[in-house]
């Protein structure tokens, strides 16, 4: 691909790091609110193949060293494409911008963050429509089923804050599909090794009551994804012996385990935090970390600024969390999970909660139980494991009363 684009581009790249100090421009990111990235299914009319519009000011037009909200829309369109494939292109986008040398892609959904490296910009990638001729060249090229392809880059913060609505209800309708599903009822999950780049002996496993960690890749996103390409990074993995149905130890979970961590480990528990805890990549939209303080757990998501009640930032536990390694009580989530029945189950569940953000708490609060909700503290009520502990004996939570039993 050497000469087709201002800079090389290829799987070499992926795990590339851009630090701060590197960066000509950002988008997205903790420090940026809007942002998104979203694929569409529509009908060959709709689509006009390998259009690319930026809406809003292109690189060249913004500041140095910024940090810019960022919408990112592509639409496809084929005769054989079904609609269920949309989340699974989705997630392409993460594999194939992390392709392209000196241009770093973090995150999906609403959580994206981007980095553009000032070599590869003085190189000529200094435009989001040379990013969308390689998105494209790289999707029709990998993707032979899709017919026609095009992409859309807002930069207009107001566009972007227009959009994000929309771009969030499509997500929710897909997560909802799951509804009713249980692990119990389906003979294979799916496992995904899209971020071995990043951690390589991560690797993710989705099922119906556990959404894979980015939040992008549900079970039946997997079982799309693994349709579409029965050689590509998802794939199918028969469950084997439930050995465990607490914890959520499965044989062919361990078998994967052994094989795709380089024998790093060998056994991974689905629904607890400690001995065997699923690993983390990087990806993950949050983490689910340990108070010794409280015995307990707290809740933190991505975009969350601002010290934890650890007294450290998401940054920090991230990167103590992430790399592909089991740390037990340190454990990379999608947000999602917090709705499933099997939320930690062998911990004690949202029971065992007792911190998050107020972002977090009230976006999930028809999925908390009503005699907890008001027990759950925020960075409004305490700042420090300290002022945690006094808070908890204070408001009566269950978990510090005793009140509940962890299953045996």
């Amino acid at each position: 691909m050497a000469g087709m684009f201002p800079v090389d581009v290829g799987p070499q790249y992926e795990g590339e790091a851009i630090r701060k100090a590197d960066f000509y421009v950002e988008f997205g990111g903790p420090d940026v609110k809007s942002k998104f990235e979203l694929v569409t299914l529509k009908t060959m009319n709709e689509v006009e193949h390998e259009k690319i519009e930026v809406v809003g000011p292109d690189i060249p037009e913004l500041t140095e060293g910024g940090s810019y909200p960022l919408g990112i829309l592509i639409d496809v369109a084929g005769s054989e494409i079904e609609k269920e494939m949309e989340p699974v292109f989705e997630r392409r986008i993460h594999l194939y911008a992390n392709y392209i040398e000196g241009f770093w892609h973090m995150a999906q959904r609403n959580d994206i963050w981007m980095r553009l490296h000032k070599n590869s910009y003085k190189k000529g990638l200094n435009s989001l429509k040379e990013i969308g001729k390689i998105l494209i060249f790289l999707y029709t090229s990998e993707i032979p089923i899709i017919e026609k392809i095009s992409t859309t880059f807002i930069t207009d913060e107001k566009k972007v804050e227009e959009f994000l609505p929309k771009a969030l209800e499509v997500y929710k309708a897909r997560d909802e599909r799951l509804k009713g599903i249980r692990e119990e009822d389906v003979e294979e999950f799916y496992s995904c090794s899209l971020c071995q780049s990043f951690a390589p002996t991560h690797i993710c496993i989705a099922t119906p009551e556990r959404v894979a960690n980015c939040g992008a890749i549900n079970w039946f996103d997997g079982r799309a994804a693994y349709k579409l390409d029965p050689e590509g990074p998802v794939q199918e993995v028969k469950k084997g012996e439930c050995l465990d149905p607490i914890r959520g130890e499965y044989s062919g979970c361990n078998e994967l385990a052994v094989v795709k961590s380089l024998r790093s480990y060998d056994r991974v528990y689905l629904h607890s935090a400690f001995e065997h805890p699923h690993t983390s990549c990087g990806c993950f939209q949050a983490i689910c970390f340990y108070i010794p303080e409280a015995d307990a757990f707290g809740i933190v998501h991505r975009d969350f600024v601002g010290n934890t009640v650890m007294d450290v930032p998401f940054s920090t536990m991230a990167g103590q969390t992430s790399g592909g390694r089991q740390v037990e009580g340190s454990l990379g989530i999608a947000l999602e999970y917090l709705r499933s029945p099997k939320f930690l189950q062998a911990d004690g569940g949202l029971y065992r909660v007792v911190w998050m953000p107020k972002e977090i708490k009230e976006r999930y609060k028809e999925a908390t139980p009503q005699d907890l909700y008001d027990k759950i503290a925020t960075e409004e009520d305490v700042t420090n494991a300290d002022e945690l502990v006094d808070f908890l004996k204070r408001v009566g939570h269950p978990w510090v009363k005793g009140e509940v039993e962890l299953p045996v």
